[in-house]
């Protein structure tokens, strides 16, 4: 659900903004806007220094897990602006000798076959009139061309491979070479002076891990000194973002607080001098923060809504409901009992290797969720690794997936439909009021009865209801309630000719859209379908190495690598698949029907940086 806001409009003098702002920062519960904040340059420096941080968090983590490299006791830095420059000076060097070094060991490779020489003489032969021309060319053209070219030229052979000659060509100053290959520079070291100094350079490299390691020991000063950036920037934003007034001797400021714990801050401004505040209720035209407040099942599925946007305050956070559907669904796409053990106990040992809140602890149980809905409907299907179950439990109904589900696979899409259209219905009634509805409902009406009527007696003949059918008086009754509900009022208070035309219009609209998105389901049917048949295409090929009269130890050393490898594969590529396409049948189909709304805006407080 969506968190109630509290709103608060603050007028203060201009000179205690600082002190104003660090004791909303003590508190850590208001939230001011900065809406239109355009970054000086000043400010674009700290975005880049607070990105800098960002990325030196990151490279020491992995850091220093590197054996050999981290010395533990290494004296850490004065401050954490010091360590932080000595962090960026010592990257920039490292940087620059590892792409001197690449390009030193790229010439070193070119240098390689032309051996060991003295560059020295070579420029002395030069004085002297004797001039060597350094080529390259193909095996063929060369082995095809050299004793022409000898008939020519005064030609030395140096190396080749393969694939190619390396050959030097002596002549007196001033003569051309023409010749059938690639002529280069005159080398500016041999390959023994190449490698001294890639060796010289790696030690170079090797030195800065006396830097870093002293980085290192300054984790805390830099965590310090990122937050106290951070904390400029938000100051930054208020600064240039708030309200002047009084010839710039006043300030006036909006900003906004959970009204669960809005007592808090009006105990802080009660007791703060010299400011007048003003406490309402959000707005429906104000850009009102967004924070949700869900269970912790709906909680779990909270980071695959925001991969899309936050709900716009005022209507309904769709997670909750979403949720039970996005793990039908994965369950259905991935689909095999096997594949699903194998995700859950993966998502439960995350689980237990992350224990605290935070994304990789709400990440582990999602995959362990997912994995146990997959292993259910593995075992309602009676798929386990591709080895169909059925001719082992004999007695049990097993769910005929290739023949059955593609219908179902449309009757869970409508009933997603009709679903997200209810929730419309009531944030519609919630927000605007009854009438509002009145169009929704008419669709949702014939949309309800034409599944009832038709829908259920494709799905099994035995479920049709007599006296509800697509010819019954019942179902025509349903069906004109609903077209006159979505033909005049679908925009109250409008002329009803005018009501009748836009009617029309959304009806062509409706249909068109309501028929693809009904289809867009068929993706659940096509993709559990298709990752079936590969996990059974990996169990024949292993089975089919395997000689017939191999024993037991033969045929799993025969079999085991390759089921391994295919089921690997297999599994990878359907977990992407079985996360992908269900977050676009909620994004896309779901949302849409619900009439979600996105927020600009999350709620994000003033807090103490360096708390976690």
């Amino acid at each position: 659900m969506i968190a109630k806001m509290s709103k608060y409009d603050v007028v203060l003098f201009a000179a205690q903004r600082d002190d104003f702002i660090e004791k909303l920062r003590e508190i850590g519960l208001v939230d001011i806007t900065t809406t239109g904040w355009e970054p000086s340059e000043e400010d674009r420096q700290l975005l880049l220094d607070i990105e800098a941080h960002n990325k030196a968090r990151a490279f020491f983590e992995s850091w220093v897990k590197e054996e050999g490299r981290c010395d533990a006791g290494a004296k850490p830095f004065a401050s954490g602006q010091e360590a932080f420059d000595h962090y960026m000076e010592a990257q920039h060097q490292a940087a620059t000798l590892a792409a001197e070094i690449a390009r030193m060991e790229k010439m070193a490779e070119e240098l390689r076959p032309w051996g060991e020489f003295d560059l020295e003489r070579t420029r002395a032969l030069a004085e002297k009139g004797i001039v060597l021309h350094y080529f390259l060319s193909s095996r063929t053209t060369f082995d095809k061309s050299h004793e022409e070219w000898k008939a020519e030229y005064t030609i030395q052979e140096i190396a080749r491979n393969e694939a190619t000659v390396w050959f030097v060509v002596v002549t007196a100053p001033g003569v051309d070479v023409m010749l059938d290959g690639q002529e280069m520079k005159l080398p500016q070291m041999d390959v023994r002076e190449a490698e001294r100094q890639i060796t010289l350079m790696r030690e170079e490299l090797k030195a800065l891990d006396g830097e870093f390691s002293r980085v290192a020991a300054s984790k805390d000063l830099m965590e310090r000194h990122a937050a106290s950036l951070k904390e400029r920037l938000q100051s930054a934003r208020i600064e240039t973002t708030a309200e002047q007034a009084a010839d710039g001797k006043l300030l006036v400021m909006e900003g906004w607080a959970e009204k669960e714990t809005s007592s808090k801050v009006d105990a802080l401004l009660e007791s703060y001098p010299n400011v007048v505040w003003v406490k309402s209720d959000p707005r429906p035209e104000d850009d009102t923060p967004v924070l949700l407040r869900n269970n912790w099942f709906a909680h779990v599925f909270e980071f695959v809504g925001n991969m899309y946007a936050m709900p716009k305050y005022g209507t309904i956070d769709l997670t909750p409901f979403f949720a039970p559907f996005y793990m039908l669904f994965f369950g259905i796409c991935l689909n095999d009992a096997g594949y699903g053990a194998v995700l859950t106990a993966l998502g439960a040992w995350l689980v237990v290797k992350n224990p605290e809140k935070g994304m990789m602890n709400q990440a582990a149980w999602f995959a362990t969720l997912c994995g146990v809905m997959t292993t259910l409907f593995g075992l309602l299907c009676g798929s386990f690794f591709g080895l169909a179950l059925q001719p082992y439990f004999p007695d049990i109904p097993f769910l005929d997936f290739q023949g059955k589900f593609f219908s179902i696979s449309l009757a869970i899409g409508m009933v997603q439909i009709l679903f997200g259209m209810v929730l419309k219905i009531v944030m519609l009634w919630s927000t605007l009021g009854f009438r509002y509805t009145l169009s929704t409902l008419g669709w949702w009406l014939i949309l309800l009865s034409a599944s009832i009527a038709g829908g259920l007696s494709m799905l099994n003949p035995e479920w049709g209801i007599p006296f509800f059918t697509l010819s019954s008086p019942a179902f025509y009754a349903v069906v004109a309630l609903g077209a006159v509900l979505m033909l005049f009022f679908n925009s109250p208070g409008k002329n009803p000719l005018t009501n009748l035309g836009l009617g029309l219009w959304d009806t062509y609209n409706n249909l068109t859209g309501i028929l693809s998105d009904m289809l867009s389901y068929i993706r659940l049917f096509a993709i559990g379908l298709s990752g079936g048949i590969l996990a059974t295409v990996f169990n024949s090929l292993a089975s089919g190495f395997v000689p017939e009269d191999a024993n037991i130890v033969v045929r799993i050393l025969i079999m085991l690598p390759i089921l391994v490898f295919g089921h690997g594969i297999n599994l990878f590529m359907s977990v992407i698949s079985s996360f992908v396409h269900p977050m676009r049948l909620t994004f896309v189909e779901f949302f849409k029907n619900a009439g979600f709304e996105m927020s600009t805006r999350t709620f994000d407080p003033l807090r103490k940086m360096d708390q976690k």
